[in-house]
């Protein structure tokens, strides 16, 4: 949560210089935010590898709740949450790498995109959406914006709002090495007490 509160914060005051203009207005809005902008270098820096920080902690999160058998009734739909805010984690990561639109981001997104269309049914539908068209271009980029910097981010603040609720409403599961004690049965007690009286 903390992780993902920075990358909002971070790329909010990126999104107040950056242009997703594809003929190297998004190239140069970058190289202004690192080169010119008061504190620039560190904020993009801090969205940069926030990313990476945030992949890490949601794996490590999953594998945790995994090894330590959360998933299990009553928690199914926690769970459930928890793995479509991982695969929207990837998304953001993914939607993100091309914004600096140099040679590096661009060719690893026509990479990935086609990796995408190789899968089946709905591999080239999915492509197409992505690249916004028959090709990359300008298209592709304001495509890939809108999904880092709406789509996503909405959902994603959506979906830890369920997912938050639900951890208060059924609580969290102990570690399997735990055994968890009944608690006491105040009738039963009471019961006992005017046994022995």
């Amino acid at each position: 949560m903390f992780a993902f509160l920075s990358q909002a914060v971070t790329g909010v005051i990126l999104a107040m210089y950056y242009r997703p203009d594809a003929s190297g207005g998004a190239y140069q809005s970058i190289r202004y935010i690192t080169d010119q902008a008061f504190l620039g270098q560190f904020v993009r820096g801090m969205h940069k590898w926030g990313a990476s920080v945030m992949v890490i902690l949601v794996f490590l999160h999953m594998a945790r709740v995994f090894f330590f058998g959360a998933y299990k009734y009553p928690r199914e739909l926690t769970w459930i949450i928890g793995v479509t805010l991982l695969i929207l984690t990837l998304i953001m990561g993914f939607t993100g790498y091309l914004l600096p639109f140099d040679q590096r981001s661009y060719w690893a997104t026509i990479v990935g995109v086609n990796i995408n269309g190789t899968g089946p049914f709905i591999g080239p539908y999915l492509s197409d959406f992505l690249r916004a068209g028959p090709e990359f271009g300008a298209n592709t980029l304001s495509r890939f914006y809108a999904i880092h910097m709406l789509l996503v981010p909405g959902a994603i603040v959506a979906l830890i709002g369920a997912h938050l609720y639900l951890v208060t409403k059924l609580g969290i599961s102990a570690p399997p090495w735990l055994k968890a004690e009944p608690e006491p049965d105040p009738d039963a007690e009471l019961a006992a007490e005017r046994a022995e009286v």
